[in-house]
């Protein structure tokens, strides 16, 4: 007795396999939906499948490769070595805000490591806003409140960082202070010329107050007379120098 199957076409045998495939394809994909960390694992290579709809009826299983996470070791870490002691620091306050690799103990906050505000700076070290800022590179500073001005702030500089710079506008030290001489000669000359307009002016006021006092009908008050050549004597008035000339027969 022959099969219900092998009476069928060869198209209908043809339309039952596809409908199988596709039904077979349906439950794979139900499966996956259900367990989406299912995977099937192929000679030595782990796959993953998933049902992808080509819109002409059947589904295709769409091969999606595995990506793997590789996570790299950190870099070393490198620690600055302190310029003072060598030994190997985090941060300090100088590298922090002067770049300056010294750790906190060696830190010389009354002498090398000392800050300094931008006009005593100036007026040391004979340097302009230009030798502090503009030069490159610009010296690091830090602005704190000034004490002596509620309202305003005020810069800090580094001193061992001021007296370099110094050296590199003046070329050595001893024309730094070369120029700190003559600048302080012609500071005292400016003070020995404002003394001398200042006691002219006394002397021109005390001369206008005598003249005044003989113009108002000033008496003269004469001393003692004296002697000249022959009969003439003279005298002296005691209050504004008036002198008197005369001949006693």
């Amino acid at each position: 007795m022959e099969s219900s199957h092998s009476k069928l076409t060869p198209s209908c045998q043809a339309r039952v396999e596809r409908n199988r495939q596709r039904a077979l394809l349906l439950r794979q994909a139900r499966l996956a939906k259900q367990c989406p960390q299912v995977r099937e694992e192929i000679g030595n290579k782990t796959s993953n499948f998933r049902p992808k709809d080509t819109g002409g009826g059947f589904l295709l299983e769409e091969d999606v490769p595995t990506r793997r996470v590789v996570v790299l070791p950190a870099p070393p870490v490198v620690r600055p070595q302190c310029e003072e002691c060598g030994n190997d620091f985090v941060h300090s306050y100088l590298s922090l805000h002067f770049n300056v690799l010294v750790c906190d103990s060696c830190r010389d906050s009354d002498g090398k490591h000392a800050l300094i505000a931008k006009t005593e700076a100036k007026n040391r070290f004979l340097l302009k806003d230009c030798d502090l800022d503009g030069r490159e590179p610009p010296l690091k500073f830090i602005v704190m409140k000034n004490p002596h001005y509620s309202r305003g702030d005020m810069k800090l500089y580094l001193l061992s960082q001021v007296e370099k710079r110094a050296l590199e506008v003046w070329n050595s030290e001893e024309k730094l202070e070369e120029a700190k001489r003559k600048r302080l000669e012609e500071r005292e000359k400016r003070k020995h010329k404002a003394y001398n307009k200042k006691v002219k002016a006394l002397r021109m006021a005390v001369r206008s107050s005598l003249y005044n006092k003989i113009s108002e009908g000033h008496v003269h008050s004469y001393g003692q007379e004296s002697p000249l050549d022959g009969d003439m004597y003279e005298k002296v008035c005691l209050e504004c120098g008036h002198k008197v000339q005369f001949e006693k027969m």
